[in-house]
């Protein structure tokens, strides 16, 4: 009983196996040559061949019932289903393997798309489409062309190389490798690819990424770039969405400004484009270049809004600022391009050179038209500290209620206290001797710096003061109330504007990150 179910099974499957493999055919004429068309039977006018749910027509056509092939001629089209319509000239078709070859001004429809090219590739027992010698695919979004291709018909999905480009009234992908699918006009890029907006001529690239070319949205995992008019923005991660003019990037993000010789990087950022607008944080810096003299500022929140003309700069918690010959710390920062006003807040520090200058709040005021420092105003508590040229216990310091500074050549040269000042200056002649100690007070004071150092003290109204041979000045009196030197939290070098901790050494890759972002400025705005 168990053999004769088994023979009935097997007899069953080879039937249905021959179904599947017969070509079924029809046409106005068939004749059979063998001198001429050996092995053929010559099949014309009206042609209709039929096999494994498949119809195909044509002009003329030679069966080779032997090999079970079948090559049609003229106005060749191939239904199958009610999906797939394919047009040519020319079909070879192996119906062992169900697999065709088609040329000559190839159509090939289904209901999401129409593709055109000269010679395609059909495996049916696949469902699998592939050409060789470019193809033009159109859908109701885009138009698609490529020299190699797949196109995969259960899933929608195209796979194309070699000279791609997806072309829309919005934008041009151009890639060496994406699938893209017919049905929700989603694009995966694979290799290096460049998006270009056909309206604005912004860009984007990467080296993987998706896109929708429906909605506009992408999303872009490797080597990723947007490039705005003057701006560009970097990321090893980077999310676009064109319509609401959003992105946001994660990872070694930069964002460089060309026009204004600014940079900022961190590790994640959004972008408002609209607004012109950069929030950023985990490691965020600012980057600015002035005749290839850098700023440096950072802070746990970096804010960047408005447009280029009116472009607000603001840093929140742990801010630090590095020039090679002025830095800075203080809570929160605030630079008005438009004005040249930066303003410090929240126990702000200034090292101008060999000086110490704190007050409640601190203003640098930079000339707009050339970019550099012009003047200073410490308002509330101002206190300006040196160090000794020679004696590292003894300290020049001049306080009062309010100060006002004025730089020449980025550097700070002239000084004017108003309001309670005091000052303790300790004298040396030439040689270095010291021969005297003065200590003052008088409402107005006016000094300047020669060499960085504090040259000549002047009170402008009487003052109340004495000078003092060293041996004979009060020990106690050597610090003015409010004095602190905080030499240990200045950021003597670009890298150090991330240290929390003056202790903790910046490790290597961190003080990469730093060289990388200045050199990277310097180089796109020559």
């Amino acid at each position: 009983m168990k053999k004769l179910l088994i023979i009935f099974l097997v007899l069953i499957t080879s039937s249905g196996f021959s179904q599947q493999k017969k070509i079924i055919y029809d046409a106005d004429l068939q004749f059979v040559d063998e001198e001429k068309y050996p092995g053929a039977t010559v099949l014309i006018g009206n042609v209709k061949m039929i096999h494994a749910g498949a119809i195909l027509t044509s002009q003329k056509a030679f069966y080779y019932k032997k090999e079970n092939f079948f090559k049609a001629i003229g106005n060749v089209i191939i239904n199958q289903g009610d999906t797939v319509k394919q047009y040519s000239n020319y079909v070879d078709y192996d119906a062992n393997f169900k697999k065709s070859v088609s040329w000559g001004s190839v159509v090939l429809e289904d209901p999401t798309m129409t593709l055109t090219t000269d010679t395609l590739y059909f495996n049916r027992a696949s469902q699998l489409l592939f050409y060789k010698d470019h193809a033009v695919i159109k859908d109701e979004t885009n138009v698609l062309e490529s020299k190699n291709g797949n196109y995969y018909l259960k899933k929608k999905k195209f796979t194309a190389t070699t000279k791609v480009t997806v072309t829309n009234p919005d934008n041009i992908i151009a890639s060496n490798h994406l699938d893209y699918y017919t049905n929700s006009g989603h694009a995966f890029l694979y290799g290096p690819s460049t998006i270009t907006n056909q309206k604005d001529n912004n860009k984007i690239y990467s080296e993987r990424g998706f896109y929708n070319t429906k909605t506009d949205i992408s999303h872009f995992v490797k080597n990723a770039k947007l490039y705005l008019d003057d701006r560009t923005i970097e990321g090893d991660s980077l999310y676009y969405d064109k319509v609401r003019g959003f992105a946001s990037a994660t990872n070694n993000i930069k964002v460089i400004d060309t026009a204004e010789n600014f940079m900022a990087r961190g590790n994640y950022a959004e972008y408002f484009q609209k607004k012109d607008s950069i929030y950023m944080i985990k490691r965020a810096v600012a980057i600015s270049v002035v005749e290839n003299d850098s700023t440096f500022i950072h802070g746990d929140t970096l804010l960047v809004t408005g447009k280029k003309e009116h472009r607000i700069i603001r840093s929140y918690n742990n801010v630090k600022i590095f020039k090679l010959d002025l830095q800075g710390k203080c809570d929160s920062l605030h630079t008005n391009q438009s004005t040249g006003i930066t303003k410090m807040y929240v126990d702000p520090i200034l090292w101008s050179e060999k000086s110490q200058i704190t007050g409640d709040s601190i203003k640098l005021l930079t000339n707009t038209e050339t970019e550099k420092l012009d003047s200073l105003k410490i308002l509330g508590n101002s206190f300006i500290i040196q160090k000794d040229s020679i004696d590292p216990e003894k300290f020049n310091q001049i306080k009062g209620r309010n100060m006002y500074g004025k730089f020449i050549d980025n550097q700070l040269k002239t000084l004017l206290v108003k309001g309670n000042g005091e000052a303790i200056n300790f004298n040396r002649n030439d040689e270095g001797v010291l021969e005297t100690i003065t200590k003052q007070y008088c409402s107005n004071i006016e000094f300047d710096l020669l060499d960085s150092e504090i040259n000549e003290i002047k009170c402008l109204n009487m003052s109340d003061g004495k000078t003092y041979p060293p041996s004979l000045y009060p020990e106690n009196e050597k610090r003015l109330k409010g004095f602190i030197w905080r030499e240990s939290e200045q950021p003597k070098t670009k890298e150090d504007i991330f240290l929390k901790n003056s202790k903790v050494k910046m490790n290597n890759k961190e003080n990469q990150f730093l060289r990388e972002g200045e050199k990277k400025i310097q180089t796109e705005i020559k």
